[in-house]
């Protein structure tokens, strides 16, 4: 770090070169900069490094899963965490970029908003995009309700964007001129020079209004004089100071126009070039008793080191990002430099640290999804420590934790794990950028992209993409690449492959001398966990369309959408076909009241139930005779709920509108529309699922509904973990596992701001509903069936129903404490059909709403598409087939009851 005296501060003068102008944009979300590990050494060099893992200091066990080389001298990692809350197991996952300063083709530097101006916001992604970064994570700390500029201090390309901020314990990570890493609390020095020589304090540059601390001043704004640059892209300068400033445009180091006393300053931009000095109170007199249009002004102003007191001249700094708390200090975790109670919780989590001896940046990112459980600070302090980081910072956390790298072979980069939002990247004003200078080398490898997995039937699109010997993406397409399979469980063609039958194949690409190959694995029934039907339920009557979608989710990996042509169609109780996406009914059987249209997929099944009335609107609020409300948990929360006409495509309909403004709550928060008073209204059946439409804010909260069940349980319904939608659009809830007991109520429709990252989700907002439906197969399909009590002995050949006894041809028998019956002669006392395929040896049990597939000799079974296991399976005895009885009749909802001392089985419905 080059240090300076005030003699060698920056300055504003006329004829003297402009300062703080070519701001770059660099944008990093949630990082976190840790130490070093060992590397590679000169450019282009890449070589696989050990992840210094150090003896836990708590019970948190840390291990690398993947390593992948960004650019030259940039390595994306991936690590798996364990740890112990609260005598329970948590795991999560964090992506920690190393930067080897030591190589010449690769720099980090901070992005601003848009354009690289401040007052303006982007996504980490969007600010990667636009500068070119290879890698990029959100990063400082920013008032949410502010125009858009960081609390912190600011460097980009060497040039001063943003002061620090006078708060206490506030740290930032700097790059010197010389490419030397340190983390230090910086404060602000600087002067305004009139042209009598008469100087004044500044109070810093490109500042948004906060209030300080261990100052004389409770705002910052007060008798105070700011910088601002053509780098704050806003006319208000800041906004919401509280103050009515006096502003001087000084254009060449000479004052061009000074705003009329009483007026809220000048109302421009701030021209390229120029800044304008905002004054208040006392130097707002200096401006009144010193400054005049046509006289020159110059300013000087530097950063000066807490811990060593030193000067620091901003030029002498390549880059320069503010945070908050130090985190670790000599490779150990340390103490808080300020209060973290708002920090608290288990988040997404962004820092950033350097290594001990000064080569390696770490940008780390905890992620907090459904495959990681986020950290405290506490422990991201361990972690850090545990994979070598000598001195690190928190940066921004929470929802705007967002990492976004460029995979090998691509030209652009890619959000690199969902954020607490999904996909869905928070806007921030500024960020961190990973950035290459290398040259075009040779190639050095190619990549097949494309799905490791697919299903019988099913076409992908395969891209051959190269790299060099920088890593960086290099066009190999001109060498007119061929392409073979290892085995014909998948086909290729000029990039295209299907897949044909269950197996793992090798699809190799060559072009030129260089070659790459790739596992693709066809999918078969075995492989699969479940198989959805979208609609799980429709109309049994002769004429009716529905137009169905099959996804099939593997054991290991996503859905998958389901090709046509791998499904085999079967229809029970009427006449039909599917064809296009379109399940049509051409007749129904004499008597049928319930059908099923059984999908299979590589003898993988599932069932879309035909009932009489499948899904009942339950409300569209045209006709609504009960009263609703707006309630909350917390009194300062406001709101409004009532029916009205909608909006839009909506205008000649009525919907349910919940507005909300939870500005002046603290906490977690809620929003009710309430439903008939306490009561709610009823839901008179079993309901499998629930559809509405919903007009969403983009407010990013939580939308739930509540139920009250028979039992007097209260269930609670997501329909929206996030709202991140604007405008409406239809869900679909799948209420199957939900456990209410019905007949219920549905009470409430509600928003929810928890406390937790409260300030990254609007507080005021409208949503609405509309189209409130239910399947309510009881109403239809479970309609009929039998009731009563049926009962069988051990070893007799006597099936006794409502105190009627029928011999049967095959005896109930206990193996291993387990009890088989002959399924048939249930079905025939409670209803259902079942059907023996001797080839597959499987058994299709039809009743109600369930479709239920078994196997004999196999304790794996599926339920309605959805793979699951049992204790034991079925057996096939003298060419009769024998199931477990409370397996089968449980999930039938049927009740099984066992007497020991009579060896009696009482099933009953």
């Amino acid at each position: 770090m080059k240090e300076c005296n005030n003699e060698h501060l920056q300055t504003h003068q006329a004829k003297s070169k402009p300062m703080l102008r070519n701001w770059a944009v660099l944008s990093l979300a949630g990082v976190l900069w840790l130490a070093p590990a060992a590397g590679a050494v000169g450019p282009g060099a890449w070589q696989p490094w050990a992840i210094p893992l150090a003896a836990a200091a708590s019970s948190m066990t840390v291990s690398a899963v993947s390593q992948e080389p960004v650019t030259s001298g940039a390595i994306l990692n991936t690590y798996k965490y364990t740890t112990t809350r609260s005598g329970s197991k948590a795991t999560g996952r964090a992506d920690v970029i190393r930067i080897d300063l030591n190589n010449p083709y690769v720099s980090i530097d901070v992005m601003t908003g848009k354009n690289g101006k401040l007052t303006t916001r982007q996504s980490t992604g969007g600010m990667a995009k636009e500068t070119g970064a290879v890698a990029a994570v959100n990063g400082d700390y920013f008032n949410t309700g502010g125009e858009g500029s960081p609390i912190g201090g600011q460097i980009t390309a060497g040039t001063l964007v943003s002061t620090p901020s006078q708060l206490k314990g506030m740290y930032a990570f700097a790059l010197t001129s010389d490419r030397k890493p340190m983390i230090d609390q910086f404060t602000f020095e600087g002067s305004v020079t009139a042209a009598d020589g008469t100087p004044f304090a500044l109070s810093g540059v490109n500042k948004g209004a906060y209030n300080p601390e261990g100052g004389t001043s409770t705002y910052s704004h007060v008798n105070a004089m700011y910088v601002y640059t053509d780098a704050w892209a806003a006319q208000e300068r800041p906004k919401n100071s509280s103050t009515t400033p006096t502003e001087v445009l000084v254009e060449n180091g000479v004052i061009t126009q000074i705003s009329e006393p009483g007026a809220a300053g000048l109302p421009i931009s701030v021209p390229a070039g120029a800044y304008i000095l905002r004054a208040h109170g006392t130097a707002a007199q200096y401006v009144r008793d010193h400054l005049a249009v046509g006289q020159p002004v110059q300013t000087a102003y530097g950063l000066r080191s807490l811990t060593t007191g030193q000067t620091v001249d901003p030029a002498s700094l390549q880059m320069m990002i503010g945070g908050h708390t130090i985190l670790v200090d000599g490779g150990k975790a340390t103490s808080f430099s300020r209060s973290v109670n708002d920090l608290n919780g288990y988040r997404a989590r962004t820092a950033l640290g350097y290594s001990q001896d000064g080569r390696y940046v770490y940008i780390v990112a905890v992620e907090k999804n459904s495959n990681s459980s986020g950290m405290s600070l506490t422990e991201l302090q361990t972690f850090m420590t545990q994979i070598g980081v000598y001195k690190g910072l928190n940066l921004d956390g929470g929802g705007s934790t967002s990492m976004v790298d460029r995979p090998l072979g691509e030209t652009s980069t890619t959000l690199t794990f969902n954020t607490e939002y999904g996909t869905e990247q928070r806007s921030v004003v500024n960020g961190l950028g990973v950035y290459t200078s290398a040259p075009q080398g040779e190639v050095k490898g190619i990549i097949l992209s494309g799905s490791k997995s697919l299903l019988i039937g099913q076409q992908a699109s395969y891209s051959m993409k190269g790299y060099d010997t920088y890593y960086n993406p290099v066009d190999v397409s001109a060498g007119n690449p061929s392409w073979t399979s290892s085995n014909g469980s998948v086909t290729v063609s000029g990039g295209t492959v299907t897949g044909v039958k269950p197996g793992t194949a090798t699809i190799t690409a060559s072009s030129g001398a260089a070659k790459a190959t790739s596992k693709v694995t066809v999918l078969g029934g075995g492989d699969l966990q479940t198989l959805s039907v979208s609609p799980a339920t429709g109309a049994l009557a002769a004429g009716a369309s529905i137009p169905v979608a099959l996804t099939a989710t593997p054991r290991s990996g996503a859905a998958l959408a389901v090709p046509a042509s791998s499904v085999k169609w079967e229809f029970v109780g009427f006449q039909g076909s599917v064809k296009d996406g379109v399940l049509s009914v051409s007749a129904v059987n004499p008597g049928v009241t319930t059908g099923y249209a059984i999908a299979r997929y590589d003898g993988f099944s599932t069932a879309i139930v035909l009932s009489a009335a499948a899904q009942t609107m339950w409300e569209d609020f045209e006709n609504t005779a009960y009263p609703v409300q707006f309630t909350t948990n917390v009194s300062a929360v406001q709101g409004t709920a009532a029916i009205a006409p909608g909006t839009g495509d909506r205008s000649a309909s009525k919907v349910l509108n919940l507005s909300y403004d939870m500005s002046a709550g603290s906490g977690k928060m809620y929003a009710y529309a309430q439903l008939n008073g306490t009561a709610g209204k009823s839901i008179p059946a079993a309901a499998t699922s629930m559809s509405l439409d919903v007009m969403g804010d983009k407010s990013l909260n939580w939308l739930r509904a509540e139920v009250a069940d028979s039992s007097g349980a209260t269930a609670y319904i997501d329909i929206a973990k996030v709202i991140d939608w604007q405008g409406w659009k239809n869900i679909q809830i799948d209420l199957s596992g939900s456990g209410i007991k019905f007949p219920a109520s549905l009470k409430r429709l509600y928003v929810v701001n928890v406390a937790e990252g409260q300030d990254e989700r609007a507080k005021t907002g409208t949503v609405a509903f509309d189209n409130i439906a239910f399947t309510m197969p009881a109403l239809t399909s479970e309609a009929g069936l039998p009731t009563g009590t049926a009962q069988m002995v051990i070893g007799q050949k006597k099936l006794t129903v409502n105190g009627t006894a029928k011999t049967i041809d095959s005896a109930p028998m206990v193996q291993d404490g387990t009890t088989y019956v002959p399924i048939r002669y249930v079905l025939d006392a409670f209803g259902g059909s079942a059907a023996w395929d001797p080839a597959s040896r499987h058994i299709m049990v039809l009743r109600g709403s369930k479709a239920l597939d078994l196997t004999v000799g196999q304790k794996e079974y599926v339920l309605n598409g959805k793979r699951q296991s049992a204790e034991v399976s079925p057996l096939l005895i003298g060419g009769r087939t024998l199931v477990p009885l409370r397996l089968v009749s449980e999930q039938l909802g049927l009740t099984v009851k066992w007497e020991q001392k009579t060896k009696t089985v009482t099933i009953q419905s």
